[in-house]
């Protein structure tokens, strides 16, 4: 355990490197700590710290500046958000899909970094379903969503099925479960499958599978705005092979998706530094994201990436904003 006097230069250290992204020295530390300490004991005390991993000592220079650890130690325990710093934006109630454009602009506008949001999530619910025939044991699959979309997948399955069998078990999905969300189908025919012949229970718990991953894969699903921001920051700036690695994570999409889709399940404001999410696992860089609700679900989630070096109060307040101006936005928008 670290004791006061650590902390405290811990908490300096790490504050003055954010404000300058200079490596930080025990003379400047000392007059940044406020602390009346020789340079001796200011040196000790770092020195400690580097051996606990919080700071490091980059090649180049006699400073330290903090580690991914470091950082952490300092946003779970140190921080204070002084919520008075940010005049409250506005966003308006408009298309779903425009609110989120507007909200990922936003935060990108706000913290100088990447905004990123994760578009809400439609119910998967379908109007009508039908399955053809192909060959043995393979089916297309064709469902048709409210809004009149149309997919098509093609299911493969263990047992062989005729047309008149397949027409069958669309008409029992459709009478029972058409206009219904696909979770609840499935909560529904699970209890339902003692009742039905094996085989066809078996079938149609793959078509109501197939069609709530058609539905996921069918969505826009993340916006990413403010990208060129990472440009004027000096730890991309000057380190190609780092902004390179920025550019290709927000190009692919995927790990971003997958990083906000663990952080909807956690409520209110969560910060993941360096490589700790495990889905971006890239050291520089750090995601402060919260999740957003409409009418008091939660379908989404936003956030800001940006360096591990950021004003992480600051961020806090910005992605807790917007992630209130979104829910609000899209609860008022009929």
């Amino acid at each position: 355990m670290l004791d006061d006097r650590a902390k405290l230069l811990l908490k300096a250290l790490v504050e003055h490197y954010i404000e300058d992204g200079q490596p930080v020295g025990s003379r400047t530390l000392s007059r940044a700590s406020g602390l009346d300490l020789s340079p001796a004991t200011i040196r000790n005390v770092m020195a400690d710290l580097e051996y606990l991993g919080l700071i490091a000592s980059p090649h180049t220079s006699a400073g330290r500046i903090p580690t991914a650890k470091g950082y952490r130690l300092f946003v779970d325990t140190m921080l204070t958000v002084d919520r008075r710093q940010i005049s409250t934006p506005q966003l308006a109630p408009e298309q779903p899909q425009k609110v989120i454009a507007n909200a990922a602009h936003l935060l990108s506008n706000l913290s100088q970094f990447v905004g990123v949001v994760m578009a809400p999530r439609r119910t998967s619910v379908f109007r009508h379903i039908e399955f053809l025939r192909l060959s043995e044991r393979r089916f297309l699959l064709i469902i048709v969503s409210p809004e009149g979309d149309v997919q098509n997948r093609v299911i493969l399955s263990e047992t062989d099925f005729t047309q008149s069998q397949l027409v069958e078990v669309a008409n029992f999905l459709n009478t029972h479960y058409a206009g219904m969300a696909m979770e609840l189908v499935r909560e529904r025919l699970a209890g339902e499958v003692d009742s039905l012949r094996g085989e066809i229970a078996t079938l149609m718990q793959a078509a109501v599978q197939v069609s709530s991953e058609a539905f996921e894969q069918s969505q826009e699903e993340v916006v990413i705005s403010g990208e060129r921001n990472l440009l004027s920051v000096s730890d991309f700036s000057q380190n190609m092979g780092n902004l390179r690695r920025a550019f290709d994570l927000f190009e692919q999409k995927t790990q971003i998706l997958r990083l906000l889709d663990v952080s909807q399940q956690a409520q209110g404001v969560r910060i993941y530094i360096g490589g700790e999410s495990q889905v971006v696992p890239f050291e520089e860089l750090s995601v402060v994201s919260a999740p957003y609700e409409v009418d008091g679900q939660v379908v989404g989630t936003l956030g800001v990436i940006g360096p591990t070096r950021m004003p992480y109060d600051r961020m806090i307040q910005i992605v807790d904003i917007t992630s209130r101006l979104v829910s609000n936005a899209l609860s008022h928008h009929h």
